[in-house]
């Protein structure tokens, strides 16, 4: 609020003196309300030590201030740590902190000032001096009164502007219903309080008040008149107060109150402890780590001792003789007669060494006899671990003491609290296992226990009624096993290894000086060479120390890496029963030694002397510090140096403790090969007489590998590590096999095997690339799809650690891979079918890769003699290799030529072939119609080309070349005009100069007659253009990669029909229209576009929209239209070399082919015969007569053929109606006098009259007509 307008300035200072130039004094507040919270903080359940950096007695001032050195809010510790015993306030990091701890006793008291409810009233009266208020308090179980005063404002205006703080003094006086009246309160209030500033007093209300009481607030000082002196107060409110009155017996807790202005919201609390007491051996004594050291030989008790008691009151009085205890002790007292309540209570009195007193919780009168034993602090792990399990905090009430192997807990300490390096570089040492954890949450049993059993490298087990620990830590082997005390199955061996394993481990600990997690990193340099940075982050449960942390770490990485290694065996009785879990074995297994060295005792001859069982198939070495173990008749196992060795019998250097009894079991090591060592996990009774024992890989360096980083040396165990011969006589064979049905070339290589080797490793190369490496469990090796080349083998042999040999036995092998040709077609045979086919047989292929994805490849050409592979053509496509025979086209005369072709495309060597001349009687004459050779015609080839002409030089049709004369930059250079470079591979095609017209639909017999060549164009390499690659022949001697095709297309319409239309062409589509054209999809036209832009061409139908349209598709996108005429429709072209097609009309056309650029085709004859088969039609199945039988009537009769017979076609080699029928009548009711006369004759029928006496009559007849074709 802004001072110009504030009326408590008025009359400070003239108005005016408001706008001079000094600025009045307007100090901050000086006052704030005081505002207190009290928090019970639970420590632990059972008495605790107490804070490590307490002094002074539990309970005192001096302790309870000097614990706050181990009390933290929100971090921070509340006393500085170089604080003495009576610190000054600069010593304390936080202010108006009051803090009680109890420690967990049975007896503890109640912590004083604490409510358990609080009841507040209202009151809101202005206290002045001449008017006290009071307010009466009736309820008697009050303990306390707060009394809150509340000061609206406190602060006085000088006459200059400043504003300086007030002070004024109040009291509080109770008064009792007796009339008692005390000032319990005399306080004056001091500084500056802008707005309402707030001051609680609490008064206690002691035992024996007299109630109701009144609390009366009195002020003291005079009552302001001035504006500007503001010092009144009220009396707020006031609250009723029942204190806590539980002591929480048995329960460690500390009450901490703190002041608002502090705190404004509560704060974290940390309290560091020295945790609870539990019992010590009775040969112990408690380090200042925690840690213990003994002193004699453990006995199986702890610090206990018996006597007797009385109780009078709260004191209970206990006389033991020597004690040796001393005030604050705290031991655990079980009355074993009487009535008092058992419990954990601290010495209150020492009367002399027989006797010291502990108060009680109660009130009573006892006595009898009592045991009594001494709680002390430790953080030893096998003792933490021993209390959780035989106190009720923990399993005690499921647990007895007499459960637990308390020898095992003993041993287990012992190793727990011996010193090492603290790993600081400080040379300092601590305890090799500490505890130190709070267990603040609820937990799983089995968990907790593993958890701490994990601390000190334990594995709990229960064996004959008793819960036992084993701790791994440096034990000799104590018992012996070989394939003579073990089942048939022998040892079994597993690897537990993880595949990934980590390198750097960072281990989480609690630092007590940062309270908070802390990472101590370990890493091993060597496999982290070996596998980079894998980090693993472990936590190290109830571990303060960073070299315990550290210890941990190098643990976890030895144990992956050394003890994945796990062993299993089933044994007998005898050898069973003696292990236990924890025990070290030692194993020696001939199957992984690679040698034997250890069996039964055949005879014990004496102490110094043993037969063994073998020497047949035993090593019994006597150098290299051997030394013999042996079983002796109460189970345990000793070694003895070797001395001799004659046969069987072995001597030993000195004498065992008793003879070594018969069928006892024995073995031997040396520096050479050392006996396996494995730890015990699991024993197991899986019958009355066997046990299963699993074991993992023990190595007895390990310890001080961990804990001082000594080298960790690697024991040898067996011969089969050592490196192992190159295996000898590496020889290869070169085969063809098949492989998933497909023909694969191989090299099989073998070599001699080299004894005791079960793996080898191959590497091989072809050429010079790469080494392929591979691993086989076998004296050979297969490499599959072998090339033309050389291929560099080498073989090494593996011993059983995976390790090569230093040598590998190399060779050098020369493949061929699948680059041989194939083998000639033998033994062909043929038989003639028909007419039109024959069937021609020959030997099956016995190349693996001719049979397997290969081709038996028939050719035929029309020459008798001079017919090679080359100038034939394909007679039918290639036929599988896996055939011996096969149906082809009868030629009529010529020759075919056979191959086989393997899967990489190479054809046989030789020509395998055989000619055919017709020799099948011609049962149906036939009508040579045509014969068409296009080489005849002068000038020759007269009909359309496709990508191929007319060669002058080699007088044939021939392929086109890629290249034109216009790519042509050097005349000079082109070796022939007619092949500027390699031959285009899409082929080329010859159309017939003429068509082919019947004058009507008929059935015509077709045979080709091809006469052709395959040859080079540019015969010299360096006359070659085209990619290499691309080469199928590179000696230029046979050029067989080409090849021709007579093909044939036939309508039933007449072939020189052009019918007159209109078309569109959009995009590709082109649409014509004629008026009921009758045309059918997938027919062929050639098209005439007479206008417009649309291609000439033959076009093959696509679609029939309706009657009037049929639409073709253009190759190339056009918007166009106009008139167009097309011809008779056309089917497809289809090949043949000897068939028959029907129609009316017939096209030709050749198709020529190359797969190689370098290599074109020569046609040098081309053309056809086509025939027509004779046929007799009678008179049987005519539809004009009944029965077959017409009759004739009495004038002359017409009888029309059912199927007209071809006579002759302008065009063709027959003249029209130059080949009629001839016609034969059979009367059936002639009479005597009667003839016949035939006249009009055709191809469509006849005229006939039956005459007798020159008069036409009426007779039956039937006829036989004779002719050729069957036109419809």
């Amino acid at each position: 609020m802004s001072p110009f307008f504030n009326p408590t300035l008025l009359g400070a200072e003239p108005f005016a003196s408001f706008f001079n130039t000094t600025n009045p004094d307007l100090p901050a507040d000086t006052l704030s309300s005081k505002q207190f919270q009290t928090l019970i903080d639970l420590i632990s359940e059972g008495v605790i030590s107490g804070f490590p950096s307490a002094t002074g007695n539990q309970g005192s001032a001096e302790y309870n201030t000097s614990s706050l050195k181990d009390v933290f809010l929100n971090g921070t510790q509340v006393l500085q740590q170089s604080a003495g015993t009576s610190p000054d306030e600069s010593e304390f990091n936080f202010k108006n902190i009051t803090f009680e701890p109890r420690f967990g006793t049975s007896n503890q008291t109640a912590i004083s000032g604490i409510s358990a409810s609080e009841s507040e009233t209202a009151v809101g009266v202005t206290v002045t001096k001449a008017s006290p208020v009071s307010r009466s308090i009736t309820d008697t179980n009050v303990d306390a009164v707060r009394v809150t005063v509340a000061f609206p404002q406190l602060q006085k205006f000088e006459d200059n502007g400043d504003i300086n703080g007030a002070s004024v003094g109040l009291t509080i006086q109770t008064i009792e219903n007796d009339g008692t009246t005390q000032t319990v309160i005399t306080d004056t209030v001091t500084g500056r309080a802008a707005s309402t500033y707030f001051r609680d007093y609490k008064i206690n209300l002691p035992s024996g008040t007299s109630f109701p009481v009144t609390i009366r607030v009195n002020r003291t000082t005079d009552d302001s008149t001035e504006t500007t002196l503001q010092n009144s107060f009220q009396w707020s409110s006031f609250t009723e107060i029942i204190n806590e009155s539980r002591a929480y017996a048995d329960s460690a807790h500390v009450a901490i109150r703190f002041d608002a202005e502090t705190f404004p919201s509560v704060p974290s609390r940390m309290y560091r402890v020295r945790g609870t007491l539990i019992k010590i051996p009775h040969n112990g004594s408690v380090r200042a780590d925690g840690s213990i050291s003994y002193n004699g030989t453990f006995n199986g008790t702890f610090k206990t001792s018996t006597g007797t008691y009385s109780q009078s009151g709260t004191t209970v009085t206990i006389t033991i003789s020597n004690h040796g205890l001393a005030v604050g002790d705290v031991v655990s007292i079980e009355y074993t007669s009487g009535s008092a309540t058992d419990g954990d209570f601290a010495i209150a009195t020492k009367s002399d060494a027989n006797t010291f007193t502990v108060t009680a919780a109660t009130s009573a009168s006892n006595s009898g006899n009592v045991s009594v034993t001494l709680k002390e602090y430790s953080n030893d792990p096998a003792w933490v671990l021993y209390d959780l399990l035989t106190t009720s905090k923990g399993l005690g009430d499921h647990i007895d003491t007499t459960q637990l192997d308390v020898y095992s807990f003993y041993s287990a300490s012992v190793y727990c609290s011996e010193q090492v390096d603290d790993m600081t570089g400080t040379g300092n040492t601590e305890a090799r296992f500490s505890t130190n954890v709070v267990l603040n949450t609820q937990r799983d049993a089995y968990s907790l226990i593993n958890d701490l059993c994990s601390v000190m490298r334990v594995m709990p087990f229960y064996s004959a009624g008793v819960i036992n620990i084993s701790q791994d830590r440096p034990q000799d082997a104590s018992y012996i096993y070989n394939l003579s005390n073990v089942t048939a199955e022998g040892f079994s061996y597993s690897n537990a290894s993880k595949s990934t394993k980590a390198t750097v481990v960072n281990v989480g600990y609690f630092d007590n000086e940062t309270q908070s997690i802390d990472y101590e990193t370990v890493e091993d340099s060597a496999l982290r060479a070996k596998y980079g940075v894998v980090v693993r982050n472990l936590k190290a449960f109830a571990t303060t120390s960073r070299g315990q942390a550290a210890r941990l770490g190098k643990w976890f990485l030895y144990t992956q890496s050394n003890e994945s290694e796990i062993v299993s065996f089933k044994t007998t009785i005898e050898s069973g029963v003696i292990v236990r879990v924890g025990t070290v074995i030692s194993i020696q297994d001939p199957m992984k030694a690679g040698l034997r060295r250890g069996g039964r005792i055949k005879t014990g001859v004496s102490t110094t002397q043993i037969v063994v069982d073998d020497t047949n198939n035993t090593n019994l070495p006597t150098d290299g510090n051997a030394t013999l173990s042996v079983i002796l008749s109460d189970g345990t196992m000793e070694t003895k140096s070797i001395n001799a060795v004659s046969g069987s019998t072995i001597t030993v250097s000195s004498a065992f403790s008793s003879v070594p009894q018969t069928n006892s079991v024995w073995v031997i090591e040396n520096d050479v090969i050392a006996l396996q060592t494995f730890r015990v996990f699991s024993v197991k009774e899986v019958n009355g007489f066997e046990y299963e024992i699993q074991a993992v890989a023990h190595n007895p360096q390990k310890y001080s590998s961990v804990e001082d980083g000594s080298t960790l040396q690697t024991r040898n165990i067996s011969v089969l590590t050592d490196l192992k011969d190159a295996p000898s006589d590496l020889r290869g064979t070169e085969q063809i096999v098949v492989l998933n049905n497909r023909a694969v070339s191989k090299l099989f290589i073998q070599w001699q095997p080299v004894a005791g080797v079960t793996e080898y490793m191959v590497q091989y190369r072809f050429k010079n690339e790469n080494f392929i490496t591979q691993r086989v469990n076998r004296p050979d090796f297969t490499i599959f799809e072998t090339e033309l080349g050389t291929y560099q083998v080498r073989v090494f042999s593996y011993n059983a650690l995976g390790k090569p040999s230093s040598q590998p036995s190399t060779t050098t092998f020369t493949t061929v891979g699948k680059t041989a040709l194939p083998e000639d077609v033998q033994n062909i045979r043929l038989e003639p079918i028909s007419d039109q086919f024959v069937r021609l047989r020959f030997d099956q292929s016995t190349s693996v890769d001719v049979v397997h994805g290969g081709n038996v490849v028939i050719r035929s050409s029309n020459l008798i003699t001079g017919s090679t592979f080359t100038n034939s053509v394909d007679v039918l496509p290639a036929l599988s290799g896996n055939v011996s025979e096969s149906i082809v086209p009868n030629i009529v005369n010529g020759t075919y030529h056979l191959k086989f072709k393997d899967d990489g495309g190479r054809l046989s060597a030789g020509d395998a072939s055989i000619p055919l001349i017709q020799t099948v009687p011609n049962a149906f004459p036939k009508l040579t119609v045509l014969t068409d050779r296009e080489d005849l015609d002068s000038p020759p080839f007269q009909g359309e080309k496709n990508d191929c002409f007319f060669s002058t030089e080699v007088n044939g049709l021939v392929l086109a070349s890629q290249s034109t004369l216009d790519n042509v930059a050097d005349f000079d250079s082109i070796p022939s005009l007619d092949f500027l470079g390699a031959v285009d591979l899409t082929g080329g095609q010859y159309t017939f100069a003429n068509t082919l017209d019947l004058g009507a639909k008929q059935p015509l017999r077709l045979r080709r007659h091809i006469v052709s060549q395959g040859f080079y164009p540019l015969d010299l390499f360096d006359a070659r253009t085209a990619n290499i690659d691309t080469w199928t022949d590179f000696d230029s001697d046979t050029a067989f990669d080409v090849n021709a095709e007579l093909l044939v297309a036939t309508t039933d319409s007449d072939p020189d029909t052009s019918t007159a239309g209109t078309y569109a062409i959009s995009g590709t589509t082109i649409t014509i229209t004629k008026s009921s054209h009758g045309y059918s999809v997938g027919s062929f036209v050639a098209v005439n576009f007479t206008s417009g832009t649309g291609v000439d061409g033959d076009y093959e139908i696509k679609t029939i929209p309706n009657a009037n349209t049929f639409t073709l598709t253009s190759a190339t996108s056009l918007s166009t239209s106009g008139n167009c005429t097309f011809s008779a429709e056309f089917s497809q072209f289809n090949p043949f070399v000897n068939g028959t097609f029907v129609g009316r009309g017939f096209k030709f056309r050749c198709d020529m082919s190359t797969n190689d650029p370098a290599q074109s085709i020569e046609i040098d004859q081309l053309g056809y015969t086509a025939e027509i088969e004779s046929r007799t039609e009678t008179s049987l199945g005519n539809s004009g007569a009944t029965n077959g039988v017409f009759a004739s009537g009495t004038s002359t009769k017409s009888v029309v053929f059912s199927d007209s017979f071809f006579t002759g076609q302008t065009g063709t080699s027959i003249a029209a109606n130059s080949v009629l029928p001839s016609i034969g009548i059979t009367i059936e009711n002639a009479q005597s006098g009667d003839f016949f006369t035939l006249s009009n004759i055709t191809g469509s029928g006849f005229d006939i009259d039956i005459l007798n006496s020159g008069s036409n009559v009426n007779r039956n007849f039937k006829y036989t007509a004779t002719g050729f074709g069957r036109a419809s």
